[in-house]
């Protein structure tokens, strides 16, 4: 009798851990993107818009690629979609804030469901820019473009 029990409790058991870990991305707010304003949302952290953070990202990318030359029009049209992409999470972001205190659960949901299929979205438009730009790199670009991909960080983490 006890080992048919357990045979039920551990099934149930695994279950009901599944939901409360689903739970948490299906309740969670939308928050996880870049705010629309740079209001703080505590004193310590301030917030940044889509914009500000690929623009930074531009400037830190350029920087440690080098891109010079026939690469520079491949590395114009990589930007472009990043910008566009973050102008349109930026507006995204805007529409939720003005509107988050009217949502219900529902609409929430719904709205983060709008959120990851627009990132999803921007993606597929950014990866063929990113693979032309990839294919027209030095292999010493390549490889800091692998480590930056790989750590986020240019060669702050050695992985073999």
């Amino acid at each position: 009798m006890k080992q048919r029990a357990y045979h039920v409790a551990l099934p149930v058991t695994f279950v009901v851990a599944m939901v409360a870990f689903l739970s948490i991305f299906f309740f969670a707010s939308a928050d996880n993107s870049y705010g629309a304003t740079a209001k703080k949302k505590s004193t310590s952290v301030a917030r940044t818009t889509a914009v500000e953070h690929t623009e930074a990202r531009i400037k830190e990318l350029q920087g440690e690629l080098k891109i010079a030359g026939p690469q520079e029009v491949l590395w114009n049209n990589f930007t472009q979609v990043m910008r566009e992409n973050a102008k349109e999470m930026d507006a995204l972001t805007k529409e939720r804030a003005e509107n988050i205190k009217t949502m219900n659960a529902v609409e929430r949901m719904k709205f983060h469901s709008q959120i990851t299929e627009a990132r999803l979205a921007q993606e597929k438009r950014l990866i063929p820019t990113f693979e032309a730009l990839y294919l027209g790199m030095s292999d010493e670009q390549k490889k800091i473009t692998d480590t930056i991909f790989l750590t986020g960080r240019h060669g702050k983490h050695e992985f073999k």
